[in-house]
């Protein structure tokens, strides 16, 4: 018994982590797209990792079917919807970051001095 408490103790707290991180990738990444990114990873492994944890600690019966069945629904539709509001983001015109900058040794590129 104990070791299924610990092992959903530790999923718990690894769902929360990256629940954390998400939520700081949301605050301190530049544009809509690496947000994106971080809110749907973050999502989807934290909120995963919680609802796997708790199905540790149900005993195996319908309760632990319905957990498998809302992990489920959230392993399908986090990532779609992160990819929708992507698609939407990029149909309006939104360019990410990196689309912006020149690629590496194309003439666009300006030389630094100390290469003359």
């Amino acid at each position: 018994m104990a070791a299924t408490d610990l092992l959903s103790a530790l999923l718990v707290i690894a769902g929360g982590f990256f629940l954390i991180v998400g939520g700081l990738g949301l605050v301190r990444l530049p544009d809509l797209f690496t947000r994106l990114h971080a809110a749907g990873v973050g999502d989807t492994l934290g909120v995963g990792l919680f609802v796997l944890g708790f199905m540790f600690l149900v005993d195996l019966g319908t309760v632990t079917v319905k957990l498998a069945l809302v992990l489920l629904f959230l392993l399908l539709t986090g990532p779609v919807a992160t990819h929708a509001l992507a698609k939407a983001a990029l149909h309006g015109g939104l360019r990410p970051i990196a689309a912006e900058l020149p690629a590496p040794g194309s003439p666009s590129e300006v030389d630094p001095p100390w290469n003359t």
